[in-house]
């Protein structure tokens, strides 16, 4: 504790100390004297008792109380505050007005709230009305206690997760959240304006389609919203930056050559990934690449090991220790479960058992109807027939082994049409461990779904490959043009480039510490990229007018979050509040020591 928070405590100390001194003294004085010049015990007690009293008045005389103040409240208009009906207390307090709000009623206009609070430095209590307060604002309320009477959220989309930078031919996620759209249906189109998936929302408002990044570069994808009748109640954009990757490195070890491991390969070679294959037809003869040691030294070359029950069952007691090491230091491993898996790898690697009969699914239709299959299939297959007759739900059947996803931390890797597991992994040490047990999607390509099958093994080897580096710092998710964005986790070295060019470099702020932060306020809408050396991060940049409604439900959403903050923090601060005049004190203090002199003065006169 510093100084200033212990002089409380020595005071009250000194204090007590002086009390027990002074009845001590009391004590030994009464018993020390006769009878006849003790005095009354009525009058020994008054003694005794105003001992503690002057204690107390001189230690508030010295350390008055602090005093309970109520600050004033500021009424802080934003927009859409026409909406919001304010409480009758708020009648008479003073009322300012920001940019955005449209209020008409004698609100004081002020360009920021940083100037309001120059022009009402009483304010301790800010009561915003309306869709909140903005970036610029939000810095400028310091410590203050904040009420929030929130407007209405919007109609349309509130909530759109942002999308990461995915690879050529990868599947991306589109989710969020609509508001106030009953039996509202949500609609993906590509950069080409082709619908490739529609789906309702669910009783919250969510959604969750799917889409295909396909050629290298920026993309604009639109999220729609429709209502019952059809009509478009709310639209947005969705950006999405497709970028290559540099593959993973595979090695395929297995047991016997078959049309799985075809087509894998086949798929492999046509995506650019470097795939090792290697195919044992037992007494020492293999085909494929030229085979390969299973030794630390080999496993550090490759990012995914596949292995199927026959090549599993091979390995020595010394490979299957290099393995478990290479997994623990970030190696994936995906077991492709054609049969029953040993036991010693089971215990390794901490998969279930499969058992030997095998079973039919099916996959779920990647989209919800023809049209937009065809146009998540690309160009060139506008005139190719999905017959729903000859192919049900538009897929062949599929078969696998049996097998049960385990209960604990196993993550679903793929899922059939009525979403029971088919895939699953689970985290070791660094790196992952994968159970696959489809046993022939090679089917898929026979049957004219190449692109199906090339989706599935992509997911596979994307989830369970070696991560590759860490991102150089992590993109805003809601950038606007002309207002303060927050990049966290940057280089000293980090520098923005504009899409016209313009490069600025990055400051970071001391204060945010670990967190590596820094401010950038983005003039033009568009793609930026955060680059440290040759490494770079692209983010988007939203227009002004662009999504409204995503706009409004941001603002608010980061409104009450920092209310709830700012509540706590003035109500800590309340407790520390200036102390109050000692002079009432002092009196008091002066009055009870004048009469405890007078009763010491009237016992010690004779008689």
């Amino acid at each position: 504790m510093t100084l200033p928070a212990l002089l409380p405590w020595l005071l009250a100390g000194l204090l007590a100390l002086g009390v027990l001194l002074a009845w001590a003294r009391l004590i030994a004085r009464r018993r020390g004297a006769s009878t006849d010049v003790r005095g009354s015990r009525s009058r020994f007690l008054l003694l005794c008792a105003l001992q503690p009293v002057c204690a107390l008045l001189l230690y508030f005389t010295l350390l008055p109380p602090r005093q309970a103040s109520t600050p004033g409240t500021l009424v802080v208009m934003t927009a859409n505050a026409g909406q919001v009906a304010l409480p009758a207390a708020l009648q008479g307090q003073p009322r300012v007005a920001l940019p955005e709000a449209t209020a008409t009623d004698g609100s004081e206009r002020v360009p920021d709230l940083g100037t309001a609070l120059r022009r009402h430095p009483d304010a301790g209590t800010l009561h915003v009305v309306g869709d909140g307060l903005e970036a610029r604002d939000r810095d400028a309320l310091g410590d203050r206690r904040i009420v929030f009477s929130p407007a209405a959220l919007p109609r349309g989309v509130v909530e759109l997760a942002p999308v990461g930078v995915v690879a050529p031919g990868d599947t991306f996620i589109a989710s969020g959240r609509v508001n106030d759209v009953p039996k509202a249906t949500v609609a993906l189109f590509d950069p080409a304006g082709q619908r490739i998936d529609a789906g309702p929302v669910d009783a919250q408002g969510r959604f969750r389609l799917t889409g295909v990044a396909r050629l290298p570069g920026p993309a604009l994808f639109r999220v729609e919203v429709r209502e019952a009748r059809g009509s478009v109640a709310d639209a947005t954009s969705l950006p999405v930056w497709t970028q290559p990757s540099p593959p993973p490195r595979v090695w395929v070890l297995a047991g016997a050559p078959n049309a799985e491991g075809k087509y894998l390969r086949r798929w492999a070679t046509d995506v650019g990934i470097p795939l090792h294959l290697q195919v044992s037809l037992g007494g020492g003869i293999q085909l494929g690449d030229a085979p390969l040691p299973m030794n630390a030294e080999t496993l550090r070359r490759f990012d995914l090991l596949v292995l199927d029950a026959r090549s599993a069952a091979g390995l020595g007691e010394a490979q299957r220790a290099a393995l478990g090491a290479a997994v623990r230091d970030g190696l994936g491993v995906l077991v492709r479960a054609d049969g029953p898996i040993p036991l010693p790898l089971q215990r390794l690697l901490g998969v279930p058992a499969v058992g030997n009969d095998a079973a039919e699914f099916r996959l779920s239709r990647p989209a919800p109807d023809d049209d937009a299959w065809r146009a998540r299939r690309g160009a060139g297959t506008a005139d190719l027939p999905v017959d729903a007759d000859a192919v049900p739900a538009g897929l062949p059947l599929l078969t696998r082994r049996t097998a049960r996803m385990p209960v604990g931390d196993d993550v679903a890797l793929l899922r059939d049409a009525t979403g029971a597991p088919l895939a699953w992994w689970h985290a070791m040490g660094r790196g992952r461990v994968g159970v696959w047990t489809p046993a022939d999607t090679y089917t898929l390509v026979l049957a004219g779904h190449a692109d199906v099958h090339a989706a599935l093994w992509s997911q596979a080897f994307a989830t369970l490959a070696r991560a590759g580096a860490p991102a150089i710092a992590a993109p805003p998710d809601e950038a606007r043009a002309g207002e303060r964005a927050a990049l966290c986790g940057i280089a000293d070295e980090a520098r923005i480039v504009a899409p016209d060019g313009t490069t600025t470099r990055m400051l970071r702020d001391p204060a945010t510490g670990s967190a590596r932060c820094a401010g950038f306020w983005p003039r033009d809408a568009g793609w930026h990229q955060l680059k440290v050396g040759d490494a770079a991060t692209p983010f988007f940049v939203r227009a002004r007018d662009d999504a409204p409604s995503l706009h409004r439900a941001a603002v608010r959403s980061q409104t009450l979050q920092r209310a709830a903050r700012a509540e706590a923090a003035a109500t800590q601060s309340v407790s520390e509040g200036a102390r109050g005049p000692a002079w009432p004190w002092f009196l008091a203090w002066l009055a009870a020591s004048a009469l405890l002199w007078w009763l010491e003065l009237r016992r010690s006169a004779p008689g």
